[in-house]
């Protein structure tokens, strides 16, 4: 059975409510935490490319990625859970995990799914929340994986219409 149902949560996948690129995010990460993700992506089979600037490199480990200098462009990891969706993962702090989505590429319950396994993965291998914040709209979760109940759940309301 489905953790969210599309016709319950269609508003938050809306790209002219949410913005297409929403932010999707696990605070109070590590060096460790960031390992674990790469880990998890290598151990899932997800298509993936890691970047620096213009140059694709091979996967490095992720205290390398994170001990790069302040100055140096900001490395990303394009994940493809599915050939149909891409989630991008930007190295910008240790601190915090955190990945775009695009929304127009998440419509309708079956690519709901996917999302939601993709958050869910993330989240049971962390032990942590996984977030996801409208564009341009941080610290504002609309849904995200709750570690305690071990599935993905609303966080806001939709206004009613």
């Amino acid at each position: 059975m489905s953790e969210l149902l599309w016709a319950d949560v269609a508003y938050f996948f809306d790209p002219g409510v949410m913005g297409a690129l929403p932010d999707v995010r696990v605070p109070d990460a590590s060096v460790g935490d960031w390992q674990a993700v790469l880990d998890l992506i290598g151990e899932s089979g997800w298509r993936c490319r890691y970047s620096e600037g213009g140059a694709v490199l091979s996967l490095p480990r992720a205290a390398a990625v994170l001990s790069r200098p302040a100055e140096a462009e900001c490395p990303e990891l394009r994940v493809w859970p599915s050939d149909e969706v891409l989630a991008i993962f930007r190295f910008r702090t240790t601190e915090e995990i955190d990945f775009d989505v695009d929304l127009r590429e998440l419509q309708g319950q079956e690519r709901l799914d996917m999302f939601c396994g993709l958050l869910r993965a993330i989240g049971r291998r962390l032990g942590k929340p996984v977030l996801m914040d409208p564009e341009g709209d941080y610290g504002h979760p609309v849904l995200g994986f709750d570690a305690e109940a071990d599935r993905v759940v609303l966080l806001a309301e939709p206004p009613v219409m």
